[in-house]
């Protein structure tokens, strides 16, 4: 790629990087995508994996943002039905915090700020009899119920630098950008891969999509002869699972004392995940990490409202990332900072633009980029604007007939009866129609090649090498899958370490060179 010629270079592999990234490709736009780490292997699937409007934000009066949202819910969920689906929501009522007469007035705005078609409309109900009721302790005795909507986030991402590849974009994982500036009309740009070796390149634009770190960049890599209004405020939250507290398949939204709340969601069939903490973090953006008193903040979060009480010792597994949210002076403490997105344009006369992303929330990452591309659009003076093409399109693997993810499977077991019920769910759930390139013409597990660990055979690891850019264990345990978190310990440690021994010893596909010095104007 030395000195190849880009429209766009999307700095970040985050939901919105890819997000741009995909949506510039399918313009006819030439993109070449830089993430230093994994793709989401930070905020990206650290959420607490909701496509929801925010009923909270109602509270702050933003009514334009939850509109957004509540609109994008359904486009992302024909997008991709197996990896997302509609969850319903309870909300014990604690007479003590709202009255209930405001939570029936912000959740009749909340079923009618968009249409909906998909989804069903909130509605009251008597916890004495409903089965959420059950695992509540007996003083609250009423309820609301509501919808939204529930994502793989990580898996996400991936999808969405899958179809970003596919319309010919350049996704390079592990590889920094070390510097850019701009000369003769052109971004120079000088980038660092895993192996040490720097290459350069040109680019007409720059998409700073690098999400807590956008600031940084501005002021290190792009910082010279750069202008910004703009800056991110750093936001930390966590999330603890625990295994499973309830049996039902509903989700619950509680209210604590200090005004803010803590969901607790079915999670990965045997256990429950419980978040989010909001506080601001002012430490190493790489490496973050739940405290204690999170942890205590989030039993107790819980205890106040469930029979049988938790404590750290419950908790199986957690995380953490940090957000950058648009800096909001207004904003009095971390929870009430807005989860809205900006997007700056530094255009210099006669010099490549930069666009800057400040903020967002994953619910809203198409129409970002959708925006983030019509202003690239605008000032490459691209013909790329009135091209638009996102909100109908599928995600990969999502283009399951009618959005019907139950006849699906059932059309997957039915056609692959040596898959047993749950690794056919696992294979569905995560990759949808492409699961037949997946299996390709295997008929039988022995097909698969050697079971690395339980459920996990030979054949996944390599297609998520050739296709999903894994290069380690964790990559697949943890980001591409969830299987690490159903491991033992001690088989867990056996199971990386045979993974990362198997992507040291095989040798990656040799692909074809993508020639990326098209451009659109």
């Amino acid at each position: 790629m030395q000195g190849d010629l880009f429209d766009v270079l999307v700095v970040g592999g985050g939901v919105n990087g890819t997000g741009i990234a995909r949506d510039a490709s399918g313009r006819g736009l030439s993109v070449l995508l830089c993430e230093k780490d994994d793709l989401a292997s930070h905020t990206s699937s650290s959420s607490t994996k909701l496509i929801h409007g925010g009923l909270r934000y109602l509270e702050y009066g933003e009514y334009s943002l939850v509109r957004k949202a509540l609109q994008e819910r359904e486009v992302l969920l024909r997008a991709a039905p197996h990896i997302m689906w509609p969850l319903r929501f309870v909300m014990p009522h604690m007479p003590n915090l709202r009255p209930a007469w405001m939570i029936r007035a912000g959740l009749f705005l909340y079923d009618h700020l968009a249409r909906r078609k998909l989804l069903p409309g909130s509605k009251g109900i008597d916890m004495r009899t409903h089965p959420a009721g059950a695992p509540l302790i007996d003083s609250i005795k009423r309820g609301f119920v509501y919808s939204d909507g529930w994502v793989d986030d990580a898996r996400l991402v991936v999808l969405n630098a899958v179809d970003a590849q596919e319309h010919g974009a350049v996704i390079r994982t592990r590889t920094r950008l070390i510097s850019a500036e701009r000369k003769d009309g052109l971004w120079h740009a000088t980038l660092l891969d895993t192996h040490g070796a720097t290459f350069d390149v040109k680019a007409r634009s720059i998409a700073n999509a690098a999400g807590p770190w956008v600031s940084e960049l501005l002021k290190g890599s792009l910082g010279n002869g750069t202008h910004t209004r703009h800056t991110v405020r750093l936001v930390k939250g966590s999330h603890i699972v625990t295994k499973r507290l309830f049996e039902h398949d509903h989700a619950y939204i509680f209210q604590n004392p200090d005004k803010r709340i803590i969901f607790a969601i079915p999670y990965e069939h045997d256990y429950t995940l419980i978040g989010t903490t909001d506080l601001e973090y002012h430490g190493d953006t790489s490496k973050v990490t739940i405290s204690p008193e999170e942890t205590a903040y989030l039993c107790e979060s819980i205890n106040r409202y469930f029979k049988k009480h938790i404590g750290p010792d419950d908790v199986c597994w957690s995380y953490s990332g940090v957000r950058g949210l648009l800096e909001d002076e207004n904003a009095e403490n971390a929870s009430a900072v807005t989860r809205d997105y900006l997007l700056e344009l530094d255009t210099p006369a006669n010099q490549a633009p930069l666009l800057s992303v400040f903020g967002g929330k994953i619910t809203t990452f198409r129409k970002l980029a959708e925006e983030a591309v019509d202003k690239l659009g605008d000032a490459l003076q691209s013909s790329a604007k009135s091209k638009t093409w996102t909100a109908g399109s599928p995600l990969p693997g999502g283009d399951i007939a009618n959005a019907n993810f139950d006849k699906f499977l059932a059309t997957l077991k039915h056609n692959k009866p040596w898959l047993s019920a749950d690794l056919a769910h696992r294979y569905a759930r995560a990759y949808g129609t492409r699961v037949d390139r997946l299996l390709g013409n295997a008929a039988s597990l022995a097909d698969l090649g050697e079971a690395v660990a339980p459920g996990l055979y030979e054949a996944e690891v390599r297609y998520l090498r050739d296709n999903e850019w894994a290069t380690c264990a964790d990559d697949v345990l943890w980001r591409r899958s969830k299987l690490g978190l159903h491991m033992e310990r001690g088989s867990l440690d056996d199971v990386t370490r045979r993974i990362d021994g198997w992507f040291a010893q095989t040798a990656p596909p040799q692909v074809a060179p993508q020639v990326s010095s098209r451009t659109a104007v």
